[in-house]
């Protein structure tokens, strides 16, 4: 019967519920994860080749390598931070694509190369850090949209070409040999720094004049060939992930591999699977009597009970209930007020007057009635048989002898 019973009362979670409940949160992150697989499969093609001077593609560069060419500039394409520093000389110009990418050693290493030769650096966006190591004291602005942009400085170079689409970081410095040009708000998204060696370096808020799909606007053409083609050799340098000299080791863990923009995705990931079950959960209210499918007999529930009991070895919480129990019935039989069921100086003399004069004492009713826990389980049945006799003398004192339990 039991077995039954534990079959048919069973309360968990069923496989139909669970997908009931869950299912509009699963189809939340479906949508989630399609519409960024989808969004990363349309831009992966537009972004193919970037700034690759070897791509045709719209965001390749090959466009701005064919003109130097014509104008007898030789492009060679490098990944990693030793190979550019080799390649630096006096009549070489080095591009970084992407010099954020690079680390602290990195950028160290290729600004000692370069800072001994009269050539050029052009660095595209860089931030903080490659600020810090090719132009201390410029400070890296909010950045603004690209958008065509008087030259507004007299570097020779922006004024032959005249408006151009620059936009992007925005930089400011306190050098004053420094030409600060195309600016936005106040600030430069073209600035160029020249070196005590001879040589200078540029700093670009935006790359979008080396794109092939801008090329031929305004004077991006212009611009660009005045920038890498101020010496015979322009080294275009494409930070690569799998350049040994990007950790201290040589070795790149997991997490190096993953660029910035994924860990930002999977944190905001987070934040809308907390808000979502946030919204889903269902606050824990109070219980609500339920009528069971069964009867089950109070025999088998009061044996249940007194099993946890001994399982746990609970004889406290057990005699607390005994007692509590043999309390709240006895009131009633008294004329002792519900309320008051509980309070020993109420409810105690109450008792004794129900009792023969001879039957428990003041005190012994008082450690019966509201006594320390037993020390044994022995002492925890001498308790029950004790209560129970006491109840039992208040229903028929005539029945029952008070001197049958002298330790009462």
């Amino acid at each position: 019967m039991s077995a039954t019973t534990a079959g048919t009362t069973s309360l968990a979670p069923t496989t139909r519920r669970l997908w009931t409940r869950s299912r509009g949160l699963l189809a939340g992150l479906l949508v989630l994860l399609l519409g960024g697989v989808g969004l990363a499969l349309l831009r992966s093609g537009d972004q193919h080749g970037r700034l690759d001077p070897r791509s045709v593609d719209r965001y390749g560069s090959g466009a701005v390598a064919a003109l130097l060419a014509d104008h007898g500039v030789d492009t060679r394409v490098v990944t990693t931070t030793e190979e550019a520093a080799a390649a630096a000389g006096p009549d070489t110009t080095v591009l970084v694509a992407d010099p954020n990418l690079l680390t602290r050693r990195q950028l160290g290493s290729l600004h000692q190369a370069v800072g001994r030769t009269a050539g050029r650096t052009v660095l595209l966006t860089p931030g903080p850090a490659a600020l810090d190591v090719f132009a201390p004291g410029t400070e890296a602005r909010t950045p603004t949209d690209v958008k065509p942009l008087p030259p507004g400085c007299a570097l020779p170079a922006a004024r032959s070409a005249g408006d151009a689409e620059l936009g992007g970081l925005r930089y400011s410095t306190s050098a004053r040999t420094a030409d600060r040009c195309y600016p936005s708000d106040g600030a430069a998204t073209l600035l160029r720094l020249p070196s005590t060696a001879g040589g200078d370096t540029v700093l670009l808020g935006a790359p979008d004049i080396f794109y092939n799909r801008n090329l031929t606007e305004r004077g991006n053409a212009s611009l660009a060939l005045q920038l890498l083609g101020s010496h015979k050799h322009l080294v275009w340098y494409l930070p690569s992930v799998s350049d040994p000299s990007s950790t201290q080791d040589g070795r790149r863990g997991f997490f190096d591999l993953i660029p910035s923009g994924w860990r930002w995705a999977l944190l905001q990931l987070l934040v809308a699977a907390a808000l979502a079950g946030f919204w889903r959960a269902r606050r824990l209210g109070p219980l609500v009597p339920e009528r069971l499918p069964v009867t089950v007999p109070a025999a088998e529930t009061t044996e249940g009970h007194a099993r946890l009991y001994q399982r746990a070895g609970a004889r406290d919480r057990a005699a607390d209930v005994l007692r509590a129990s043999t309390r709240a019935r006895l009131a009633p039989l008294t004329g002792v007020s519900p309320t008051h069921a509980h309070t020993p100086d109420i409810l105690l003399p109450a008792v004794s007057a129900r009792l023969p004069s001879d039957a428990e004492t003041g005190t012994a009713l008082h450690s019966l009635l509201f006594g320390p826990a037993p020390a044994d389980d022995k002492a925890l049945v001498t308790l029950a048989d004790q209560l129970d006799h006491l109840e039992r003398s208040i229903l028929s004192p005539e029945r029952h002898d008070p001197r049958e339990h002298p330790d009462s």
